[in-house]
């Protein structure tokens, strides 16, 4: 194994993101609903901000060709993904206004929520934060889903998950 050192910049951006690649992530979809119907995105930057109140943040890149659907919606739900949902992630990651291969539904805001996720987090808009190339979105959580399961677990560019104990 070889070990590198570096400043992070610019032109070692690939480096910057192999070394970043070495934490390991849930993968989740997060989903609204837009003028133009639901829409989805697949991301690894959730984590949890607060109990009291109980925030959570997502970080959406500004190229993204969903900034719009997603920098400026109101509410929103975060599916924490199951490990047998990854081809599922990969659609979403590839297409976020086909939805023909998920199961889901309409809760009453109009977010469109996923069945089968492990984990599901309702959101309401709390804050934006400008974060160089990315925008972090918090959410307050108005309503919480989840069940026993593996998480989708997502590394150095690779999908997995959690191998059974002894």
């Amino acid at each position: 194994m070889t070990e590198k050192t570096f400043t992070p910049t610019p032109d070692q951006s690939p480096a910057f993101r192999e070394a970043l690649g070495c934490f390991g992530t849930g993968v989740t979809v997060i989903t609204t609903q837009t003028e133009g119907g639901p829409r989805a995105i697949t991301v690894n930057s959730f984590a949890s901000v607060s109990l009291d109140p109980p925030l959570v943040l997502w970080c959406l890149a500004k190229e993204s060709f969903r900034f719009d659907a997603f920098s400026n919606c109101e509410h929103y739900s975060i599916h924490v993904m199951a490990q047998d949902q990854q081809e599922q992630a990969l659609r979403f990651a590839r297409d976020g206004t086909d939805f023909s291969h998920a199961d889901w539904t309409e809760d009453k805001t109009g977010r469109p929520q996923l069945t089968q996720c492990l984990a599901r987090f309702d959101c309401r808009l709390h804050a934006r934060h400008d974060a160089g190339d990315h925008l972090i979105i918090v959410g307050q959580v108005e309503q919480v889903m989840y069940r026993t399961g593996k998480g989708l677990i997502f590394k150095r560019g690779q999908f997995g998950g959690f191998v059974d104990l002894i």
